[in-house]
């Protein structure tokens, strides 16, 4: 399987939104064919408690005014790693040291990479 177009749109708004807040590091995986439940993890790095914190509100009220419903938070209160959950697309924000400790790309190495382009960059991801 392959990451639906719907959740390459939200991709899309989540990355605009993390970048806008300084996120770093970006990088979207297509776990479509591992996990049944969901097409795309957007993996993003803040570079303090309130660095994360601030990417995760943007992302949540972007993908809120787009149309898109928050179906599960968890994290937010202590700033080092929330998931947001969207239904196709998860979006998860590290603290630099919480992600490089928990390293999702190397748990999920087999997934491929979902290109995206963000505004003032080339693409990301290439």
């Amino acid at each position: 399987m392959t990451a639906s177009a719907h959740a390459r749109e939200l991709l899309h708004f989540a990355a605009v939104a993390a970048d806008s807040k300084a996120g770093e590091d970006l990088v979207a995986l297509d776990v479509s064919g591992p996990l049944p439940l969901t097409d795309v993890f957007l993996l993003v790095s803040g570079n303090s408690e309130r660095n994360v914190i601030a990417i995760s509100d943007a992302v949540e009220d972007a993908l809120n005014d787009a149309g898109q419903k928050t179906l599960r938070r968890e994290g937010k209160e202590q700033g080092r790693w929330v998931l947001l959950d969207f239904g196709d697309l998860v979006v998860h924000v590290f603290h630099q040291e919480d992600r490089q400790y928990y390293s999702l790309e190397r748990l999920w190495r087999d997934c491929p990479v979902v290109p995206f382009e963000l505004p003032n960059a080339a693409v990301a991801n290439s």
